[in-house]
């Protein structure tokens, strides 16, 4: 089974404005609402590739009950934790450029924290989970270093899509899968990567320190993945980009659906990307059609 842990989940609040006015009364063309949250859009698309998933995580408030039943709905399973305060709205103002406000979401317990640990400990050997996205401000910022802890002497696998000083701390534990963008590869160095070749170099790094599989996109430039089979670089396919939110989450899971059936690790990468780029040409997210139509078009070379 794999399992997915949004920590900070949201509702994200769409409005789609001809030509925004600031300061004045804009009215919007259309709307439209959805579950929001790196875990969660993770849960959300590998059910479009009908690959089983729990959707883990904290929720609250009326807010929280929206993301629970909607998830429900499309026949993911949830098990949820609520806390204190409602979950957080964000909004995604599109007009001409595409302008996002997101809410700091509510503070995590410690015993909140403890009925998650609860939860993780119930994973068995085999199982994925997922760890994905920023946590709040009040939390340590090893706390998922912390949840990998608990799973090392299962086998299970753990992947790990955050950033900055989260991300780094979780390294050691030896994750299955990191999936930095290359500015948030260029962070956790502090150098300026522009070009395939400097991916794989600093992505080299993040293999030797523990990290068991490393994929770096880089938009409509493709992918790399570096792993301990080799190195690999897959083509971005040709399309208009429609949506920024949540092709990286649909990367994951695009590799997560394939892997988790075949175990095979660079024709997961072909579909991850495929995924990736089906959610970018989308208005939301992609959907299985598309994907299994763009996944032809994927072309993987081995570098090394």
């Amino acid at each position: 089974m794999i399992y997915t842990v949004t920590f900070n989940p949201a509702i994200d609040y769409v409005l789609e404005v001809e030509d925004f006015n600031l300061g004045n009364v804009n009215r919007s063309k259309d709307s439209y609402k959805y579950p929001g949250g790196k875990g969660i859009n993770i849960s959300r698309v590998l059910n479009i590739l009908e690959t089983d998933n729990q959707a883990l995580g904290f929720i609250g408030g009326f807010t929280g009950e929206y993301i629970n039943n909607y998830l429900r709905e499309l026949g993911i399973q949830t098990d949820f934790i609520s806390v204190e305060g409602d979950t957080r709205i964000n909004v995604k103002l599109k007009s001409g450029k595409e302008t996002e406000i997101n809410a700091p979401g509510p503070n995590i317990s410690e015993r909140d924290l403890e009925a998650l640990f609860n939860q993780i400990d119930q994973l068995k050997s085999k199982d994925f989970l997922v760890l994905a996205g920023n946590v709040q401000k009040t939390l340590p910022r090893d706390i998922y270093s912390r949840i990998q802890a608990r799973c090392m002497d299962k086998d299970i696998k753990v992947v790990v899509d955050t950033t900055g000083e989260a991300l780094i701390s979780t390294i050691k534990n030896k994750p299955f899968l990191i999936k930095p963008n290359h500015h948030e590869l260029s962070q956790i160095f502090d150098v300026e990567i522009e070009d395939r070749e400097q991916a794989i170099i600093y992505s080299k790094k993040l293999l030797e320190l523990g990290a068991q599989n490393i994929i770096v996109s880089m938009g409509g430039e493709g992918a790399v993945l570096v792993s301990q089979e080799g190195i690999y670089y897959g083509e971005a396919p040709k399309g208009i980009v429609r949506n920024s939110v949540g092709a990286g989450d649909s990367l994951i899971a695009g590799f997560l659906a394939k892997y988790s059936q075949s175990k095979d690790t660079i024709e997961s990468f072909r579909w991850g990307i495929a995924a990736g780029s089906a959610t970018a040409f989308s208005m939301d997210l992609c959907s299985k059609e598309e994907v299994e139509n763009l996944v032809k078009s994927i072309n993987i070379k081995k570098i090394n």
